[in-house]
């Protein structure tokens, strides 16, 4: 099971895309790969031991998922360590570049769709939050 890297720089303070990142009402806007999808709902404790949980789904109602997370690290405004339901482990830095924050998230794949396929997903949805940043 090998890593996959995605990262957007954002332009906005790191305040902002700190606070837009971990905020549940922001996730439920920008928690999305594509437009035909959306988060039905979203919560964070963010803490050690804290969860994150949200439910993605399809607009057309034919399918949904939910996704949860434990935190195992956080440091504010600067890196998020957190294991998903499986074990598999997902780091989140926050590098300030000057008037752009890069947003690296590293995760570990699964084994049930092909790594680009995931890296795909995941760069999609790291987009969208970009464009919720930038846009509100």
């Amino acid at each position: 099971m090998g890593k996959i890297t995605v990262q957007v720089a954002v332009n906005a303070p790191i305040e902002k895309v700190w606070d837009k990142l971990n905020n549940p009402r922001h996730i439920e806007q920008w928690n999305q790969a594509s437009p035909d999808w959306h988060c039905l709902n979203a919560s964070n404790n963010l803490e050690v031991g804290g969860k994150l949980k949200s439910t993605m789904a399809a607009k057309d109602g034919s399918f949904s998922f939910d996704f949860e997370g434990i935190y195992d690290e956080v440091i504010p405004q600067k890196f998020i360590k957190y294991h998903m339901e499986d074990g598999r482990v997902v780091e989140i830095s926050f590098e300030d570049k000057g008037n752009q924050i890069l947003v690296t998230e590293t995760f570990d794949a699964e084994n049930q769709n092909p790594e680009e396929m995931q890296k795909e997903g995941w760069q999609a949805i790291l987009n969208s939050f970009k464009n919720h940043v930038e846009t509100t």
